[in-house]
Order: structure tokens, then C-alpha cells, then sequence
């Protein structure tokens, strides 16, 4: 008898879940394409002024030049 019970619980809950699902899909219909834009939003502006002088910064260059030694747990025997 456990098993029926279990089995009509999960059944039941997933058609009241449907149910729900179904009642706010009717409450709030939807034009066809109105989740398709042309434009994407994510909420953040971004304005860039035309007087910032570019070239302010110099080239990168890194610190060390060559191969950088080996860590001492991973260099093989002497010799």
C-alpha cells in the first residue's frame, strides 16, 4: 500500500504543477515573437567621450626574459 501512495503522490503533484504551469501561461498570453529582439539589453550604459586621447599607455613587457628556472621539486638529479 506504501508504494500506491508514494506513486498517486508524485502523480499528483506533477499535474498540479502542470496545472499552475498552464494557469499562468493563460493569464499572460504572448504576442508570437515577442521573445525574439533585435536588440540586446543587459542593463549597463556605457558612453565613451570622444576627448580621451588614446596612446597613454605603454607597451606591455615582461619581467623576466627567457625560459624561467625549473621549481625545485620538478629539476631531475644533479649532474
Amino acid at each position: 500500500m506504501k508504494r500506491f501512495h508514494v506513486l498517486f503522490a508524485t502523480i499528483a503533484g506533477g499535474a498540479l504543477v502542470s496545472l499552475g504551469v498552464l494557469a499562468a501561461v493563460a493569464a499572460n498570453p504572448q504576442t508570437p515573437g515577442s521573445f525574439v529582439s533585435s536588440e540586446m539589453s543587459t542593463g549597463v550604459t556605457v558612453t565613451q567621450s570622444p576627448d580621451q586621447p588614446t596612446g597613454q599607455l605603454p607597451a606591455a613587457t615582461p619581467a623576466i626574459k627567457g625560459p624561467a628556472p625549473l621549481p625545485t621539486e620538478e629539476q631531475g638529479l644533479p649532474g
